[in-house]
């Protein structure tokens, strides 16, 4: 069993120790008796005995991940990621009956292949017992054995290229039973370096500093069966699927497998099978099979079928096009990836792969030789975070439920053991997506588990000689996205606001000064701030592909490779500005001041270079000859324009034709704004494109306006986000959410309704428009209080239920 371990398990012995001793742990990482080539996969065991029942505390971990085995029973996976400086461990409980007993991890290594979002020392394992049982159970004190696993080999990255390398087993190679200990060729593990506490070792060479793991077990739980759309005969890979072809007399043989009845698959037979999953997973797939010697079963993932000429390449959305309405499947080519099981005849062979596969289709192709196959069981194990929404939402217009469903599920599915971009894709965790991700979790559950992860693993980030976090991390690949470092310190500045934990912000707040200081000494002579090196991406903008020197659309404004870019210059300022309010709150009065006198002496260059008084808008390049709703936004939300001149960039970014247009996810800062001025019949009017995702057949929000490449990216579920804290307008009034101001804003609707989760518990609201009056209910829990604004009415309101009314602010047309 899997128990939560807030503290390294002994701190109190080191503190004992001399300090070049302090932080060992009294067990070794064990690793094989002799250096092997990666991609690899090992198995380590420890055979053991105890006289009478016992509970051991365990703590286990692997480079790079393992899975781990008591008596041929999985009991648990890790390790959970992170970095050298935060490998994370788990701790697993033990109940254990007197007798003999095997504990086996099953342990791999992809090195170059592995996912990108994995890093990684060196090979090896680790598992440390507390008091008496280090003897029995630590590696490297402990007599462990460890042999390599054969039967694996691995693909070269294809289409999922940050996901890491897929792989065949062989049945006829892998040695079975070797999760319960069992088969031959074990010999002694090797003892490399020893266990090391992260948080107080001293002195040391490159290694695993150890930390406990801050997330709770991934959910693994059944997916409902398929259902099966295609079976045919089949001829090769690039076969578009035809109803013609579909043989109608087998389908109802796969149908029953999917439902727990086994399917026996003739000799000499080759078959292709489409599975719909009915909803976007990612999932663990198992295959069981019984005979069928030199059979093969290819499984393969995709999040959508491809009309051919659509077919896509590395991953750009240009290459990514025609995918169509994501329901249909005829005359369309499957094109996925996914892993290859080869049976050797034997018994109840159990085939998985190593690491999860994400999307809602599934292609199965079986081939028999001379034996026929039985198929026992083909079934997928859901996994991801356990995030299970505990605020919830109805109003006058259902479209918004279909927001509702397809926002939970995508940030569901890009929630792991770290939020990612998307699971199909790349599996990585960038800034400007988690930023988004985090607000949505802030809405809809106190859990904020996997929101203080990421802010801890983008600080681990920093690279010291830039200044700056990088774009995405974990990641084995360093890349910098500059102003990701910028939407870095708005996170915290998020957490502080929504959720408090002052100690927990006062720790990230040295390396947030850095990302400011950083941005500080890019200023050129007249107080603007130069586009630093890097991927300064914004948006995904098609207007932008000719402002770079390259054909594709890389996401940058113009002048944002290397001169002074509008954008870049108002998202200084903001996070000036909401820095300075993190600063106020902790005490630190002389930072804040700082701030604000920067964030000025910024925006006072700014405006002299960028307002173009002609169209009443802020430029995106020094030139003037173009302009973004992105720069009226930020300059907007920076905070520091005056009335008149905020009003008049307001009416521009409303009205102004030729701009460039937000996409999904910068819609988020549009929303934000429209919120200002009192137009959120705006926000309703983007909403059109969330609302028409449903109808194309998607199951989650996308990375971007048709043509997109990802079907899966979780900043698209911010509008879930907005209708708490725009449409019903519920947010903090002040840092750690310690009062409550609440400006509704319900543009069309005629009613809505809301329960909101809160640290104190839940704050509730009935709203219903009459006449032109907004009438309902506010329920706020013990401890809280704050203020509701309608129209030009202000309500104090207090812990309990009460009653407003008022008067709707009517939109500008």
């Amino acid at each position: 069993m899997r128990v939560f371990q807030d503290a390294d398990p002994y701190e109190a012995a080191a503190a004992k120790q001399p300090w070049p001793n302090r932080g060992a742990w009294p067990c070794r990482w064990i690793g094989l008796p002799a250096p092997v080539s990666v991609p690899f996969v090992a198995a380590y065991r420890r055979r053991f005995e105890v006289a009478d029942g016992a509970t051991i505390r365990i703590h286990v971990t692997a480079d790079e991940r393992y899975e781990l085995f008591l008596d041929g029973t999985r009991i648990g996976r890790g390790s959970e990621r992170g970095d050298s400086r935060n490998w994370f461990y788990e701790t697993h409980l033990l109940d254990l009956a007197a007798g003999p007993h095997a504990l086996v991890a099953r342990v791999w290594a992809l090195g170059g292949q592995a996912p990108f979002a994995q890093m990684s020392v060196c090979h090896g394992f680790l598992c440390s017992a507390e008091g008496e049982f280090v003897q029995l159970l630590g590696t490297g004190v402990a007599d462990w054995e460890v042999k390599r696993l054969e039967g694996y080999s691995f693909h070269p990255l294809g289409l999922a290229w940050g996901t890491g390398a897929r792989h065949d087993i062989d049945g006829a190679k892998y040695p079975w039973g070797c999760e319960a200990g069992e088969g031959t060729g074990w010999e002694r593990a090797r003892p490399l370096h020893v266990g090391a506490n992260g948080a107080i070792k001293n002195e040391y060479s490159a290694t695993h500093l150890l930390k406990p793991s801050t997330l709770p077990p991934m959910l693994e739980q059944a997916v409902p069966p398929a259902k099966v759309r295609q079976v045919e005969a089949f001829k090769d890979a690039e076969t578009p699927v035809h109803a013609g072809n579909h043989l109608a007399a087998e389908a109802e043989g796969w149908d029953t497998l999917l439902r727990g009845r086994p399917l026996t698959v003739p000799p000499h037979t080759a078959r292709r099978v489409i599975l719909d999953l009915d909803d976007y997973y990612c999932a663990y797939p198992q295959v069981v099979t019984r005979g069928g010697r030199q059979a093969t079963i290819r499984l393969h993932w995709a999040e959508s079928l491809y009309i051919p000429g659509g077919e896509p390449s590395w991953g750009g959305a240009e290459e990514a096009a025609r995918k169509g309405h994501r329901d249909e499947i005829e005359g369309k080519r499957f094109i996925g990836v996914g892993s290859t099981f080869r049976t050797d005849g034997g018994r109840g062979r159990v085939f998985e792969p190593l690491w999860w596969e994400a999307g809602r289709y599934v292609e199965v192709v079986v081939r028999t030789d001379e034996d026929a196959l039985v198929l026992e069981k083909l079934a997928f194990i859901e996994t991801r975070y356990p995030l299970s929404p505990e605020s919830s939402m109805d109003c006058s217009d259902p479209r918004w439920a279909g927001v509702q469903r397809m926002s939970v599920r995508v940030l569901q599915m890009c929630s792991h053991e770290t939020y990612f971009d998307c699971p199909y894709y790349e599996q990585l965790m960038y800034v400007g997506d988690t930023r988004l991700q985090a607000l949505v979790t802030y809405a809809l559950t106190p859990d904020t588990r996997l929101p203080r992860k990421a802010l801890r693993m983008f600080e681990a980030s920093h690279l010291v000689d830039r200044g700056l976090t990088q774009s995405r991390y974990p990641s084995r690949t360093t890349q910098i996205i500059p102003p990701f470092s910028l939407f870095w310190t708005l996170m915290v500045y998020d957490h502080a606001l929504w959720r408090g934990d002052r100690a927990f912000v006062s720790g990230l707040m040295p390396g947030v000064r850095t990302v400011l200081e950083t941005f500080l000494q890019l200023r050129n002579q007249a107080g603007l701030v130069q586009a630093p090196d890097g991927w300064n991406f914004m948006d995904w903008v098609p207007e932008w592909t000719s402002t770079t020197r390259d054909v594709r659309n890389w996401g940058v404004p113009p002048e944002g490779e290397f001169g002074v870019n509008g954008l870049l210059q108002w998202l200084v300022i903001l996070a000036f500005n909401k820095v300075a309010d993190v600063e106020a709150w902790l005490g630190e009065v002389e930072l804040a001041a700082r701030d604000r006198r920067l964030a000025a002496d910024l925006a006072k260059a700014a405006e002299a270079a960028l307002w173009d008084e002609q169209r009443g808008l802020y430029a995106e390049d020094l030139a003037h000859r173009h302009f973004s709703e992105h720069s009226q936004c930020l300059a907007i939300l920076g905070g520091c324009l005056s009335p008149g001149r905020r009003q008049r960039a307001g009416d521009a970014l409303l009205a102004a034709p030729g701009l460039a247009r937000a996409t999904i996810y910068f819609n988020h800062y549009l929303f934000e704004t429209v919120r200002l001025l009192d137009r959120a019949d705006v926000l309703f009017e983007r909403m059109a494109l969330w609302y028409e995702l449903e109808a194309k057949g998607l199951k989650t929000t996308v990375e971007e306006p048709e043509p997109t490449r990802s079907d899966c990216h979780a900043w698209g579920a911010h509008p879930l986000y907005h209708y708490y804290a725009t449409i019903l307008g519920i947010r903090p009034a002040e840092m750690g959410f310690a009062s409550v101001a609440i400006r509704p804003q319900l543009g069309p609707l005629t009613a809505a309704r809301g329960t909101l989760v809160h640290p104190l518990g839940r704050i509730n609201m009935d709203l219903a428009v009459r006449d032109g009056r907004i009438f309902g209910t506010v329920e706020l829990p013990t401890g809280l209080s704050g203020r509701i604004h309608l129209g030009d009415t202000v309500q104090e309101l207090q812990p309990g239920n009460q009653d407003v009314a008022g008067r709707t602010c009517e939109p500008v047309k």
